[in-house]
C-alpha cells in the first residue's frame, strides 16, 4: 500500500473520531479536515490513480456530508441571485 493511501485511511480515522464529537468542535474539526483532505486527494491522484482519488473522495464526501449540503445551498443561493432592489 501506498504512503497516500495510507494517509486516507488515517485521515478517514480521524474523521470518525471528530464525527463523535458534538458542537462547535465538531466544525472546526470539520473546516480542517478538509483542508487536509485538498491535497491528499492531488496527492492520491498524481501518485496512485484517479479511480483511488475518486474512492478517496466518495469515502470523504460521505464523512463529511453536512459540511457538503450546506455548501451546496449556498452555492443554489449565489447562483439564484438576488433579485434587484428598486
Amino acid at each position: 500500500m501506498s504512503a497516500g493511501l495510507i494517509l486516507a485511511c488515517l485521515w478517514v480515522l480521524l474523521a470518525s473520531a471528530a464525527g463523535a464529537s458534538r458542537g462547535a468542535l465538531s466544525w472546526k474539526l470539520a473546516y480542517g479536515l478538509i483542508a487536509l483532505a485538498l491535497p491528499l486527494l492531488i496527492y492520491i491522484a498524481v501518485k496512485d490513480g484517479v479511480i483511488w482519488a475518486l474512492v478517496f473522495l466518495v469515502a470523504a464526501g460521505s464523512i463529511l456530508r453536512w459540511p457538503l449540503i450546506y455548501l451546496g445551498r449556498w452555492c443554489r443561493r449565489k447562483l439564484r441571485g438576488k433579485p434587484p432592489v428598486s
